[in-house]
């Protein structure tokens, strides 16, 4: 068959027959139960109790911050329903551009993974600077661009090694690190260091008391991509779904037990953490809350390692499980066409996209050389803002992709959400919302703008080269393009 035979026009895109060895030499193994998945989901969230959301304090006070957490614990809640139910129809390691390709085409399902991929290689880059900035406390004689390398070497290691490596690790890290949290929830009101009138020690704005909204309204909707933090990245489990043993089971089991566990945490963490020390002023400051609320338990002194390295569980469970999430995406895209294919080669024995994760480490460490140089002034703040940003950009567009997937006739929903439409919906404005409320810092502000030149440079790829190379074959692409004809020749 010529090239030109091989290639088949479809509205402004066009795909390629690339034939069985293509396909076999991007496979993925199932390897994964729900209690795995369930360590996925919530490792890769978990440090988001160990650093980030305490500056919400600082932006709204305590029930300020308290405000923002019941609203994305609403939002996450349920966008896993919707997510549970579209993870299980449509189970491609795609994930989120899976799911907006099959409802909004070619171009919904690309920008839709567009800023997936920029969550997921931008956020590790953040959580390994801080990984080195712990390590360095400790053996301050080694540069920290080395500690960098070292931990994207050993975990994008595991990942290539093999899938169930990869996910016993991070189960395994994951319960350390809730173990961590819990000692901590246990010794702070056992100890006496905890005081409730701590949690309101923040000196409010003129015609406002320090006991309610110190900032008001606008410190509640200051503090939500804040309270993004002790959630954000649960959304990465649909990314496993290939790799799932029984998705229809599994899937659904570990994202709903996975996003109740986070809930539980976060308020205990909120409670707890910000109510010992210096209180919700000196927390709502702290680069290492639980680092600081350790030592308010337990003293200063020969533990300092110990709590250095207590913080380090939480920073690695997240980092490791967020590479396993961008080798996913990126793999998938790639494997598609929308990236260039060479990204998705998987090695022969272990089933593992090892150029997807190794690229996006790269990616990752020119992130982090870019945080260790200007990280402390307002690129620094520019950069978290582009994880979350993308982050909720992303949310809104899977909330459409479930809406329009619920219209669908005919289509087999091993899980069906008990909220149907209307929960997306909630999640859906809740999503806009959190996207509108990054916005609310100056500071914040060039993350949007670098999100912005991402899709913009992203765009013009697609339209110039990535739109003519997408592969009929890829699993996403034939399912969405089997329905498509189904659809057309139903007259609907």
């Amino acid at each position: 068959m010529s090239q030109e035979q091989k290639k088949v026009e479809v509205g402004s895109v066009e795909y390629e027959r690339v034939g069985e060895e293509y396909l076999e030499k991007r496979t993925l193994q199932k390897k994964a139960g729900w209690v795995l998945l369930w360590g996925l989901g919530v490792g890769a969230v978990i440090s988001g109790d160990y650093f980030g959301w305490n500056f919400g304090l600082s932006a709204g006070g305590f029930w300020g911050l308290a405000i923002a957490t019941i609203a994305m614990a609403i939002m996450y809640i349920t966008m896993m329903y919707s997510l549970a139910e579209l993870s299980t129809a449509l189970p491609h390691a795609g994930g989120p551009y899976s799911f907006a390709r099959q409802t909004m085409g070619p171009w919904g399902g690309y920008l839709t993974g567009l800023a997936v991929v920029i969550e997921y290689v931008i956020t590790p880059a953040v959580i390994v600077v801080g990984i080195g900035g712990y390590l360095h406390s400790v053996w301050p004689t080694v540069p920290l661009w080395i500690w960098w390398v070292l931990a994207y070497a050993i975990f994008v290691g595991i990942n290539i090694w093999g899938v169930e490596l990869t996910l016993k690790v991070s189960l395994v890290v994951t319960i350390l690190a809730t173990l961590v949290l819990f000692i901590f929830y246990i010794a702070a009101p056992l100890s006496g260091a905890w005081h409730w009138d701590l949690l309101f020690n923040i000196k409010p704005a003129p015609g406002h008391s320090a006991t309610g909204l110190p900032f008001g309204w606008f410190g509640v909707f200051a503090a939500l991509p804040f309270a993004i933090w002790f959630y954000l990245a649960i959304e990465e489990l649909p990314l496993a779904a290939e790799e799932a043993e029984d998705v229809s089971r599994d899937m659904p089991k570990a994202m709903l037990l996975g996003i109740g566990a986070l809930v539980l945490l976060s308020f205990l963490t909120l409670i707890f953490n910000s109510g010992v020390g210096g209180g919700a002023a000196a927390i709502g400051q702290s680069d290492a809350p639980l680092a600081e609320g350790f030592q308010a338990v337990f003293g200063i002194g020969a533990a300092s390692i110990v709590l250095t390295l207590i913080g380090l569980t939480g920073l690695i469970a997240s980092f490791h499980s967020i590479i396993y999430a961008y080798g996913r995406q990126i793999f998938a895209l790639s494997r598609a066409g929308y990236f260039p294919r060479f990204w998705s080669l998987t090695l022969e024995n272990r089933h593992t996209p090892y150029v997807a994760l190794i690229g996006g480490a790269i990616f990752g460490l020119i992130i982090a050389f870019i945080l260790d140089k200007w990280g402390s002034g307002i690129l620094g703040a520019a950069l978290l803002n582009m994880a979350v940003f993308g982050a909720v950009i992303s949310y809104v567009l899977m909330m459409v992709s479930y809406i329009i997937f619920k219209r669908r006739k005919n289509v087999n929903r091993p899980y069906v959400s008990p909220g149907g439409t209307l929960f997306a919906w909630i999640s859906l404005v809740l999503a806009a919302l959190a996207a509108i409320s990054t916005l609310a810092n100056p500071d914040y502000r060039p993350g949007v703008y670098g999100v912005a030149v991402f899709y913009i440079l992203g765009v013009i790829y697609f339209w110039v080269y990535g739109r003519h190379q997408l592969v009929a074959e890829a699993p996403e692409e034939e399912f969405a393009l089997i329905e498509e004809a189904e659809r057309e020749l139903a007259g609907g």
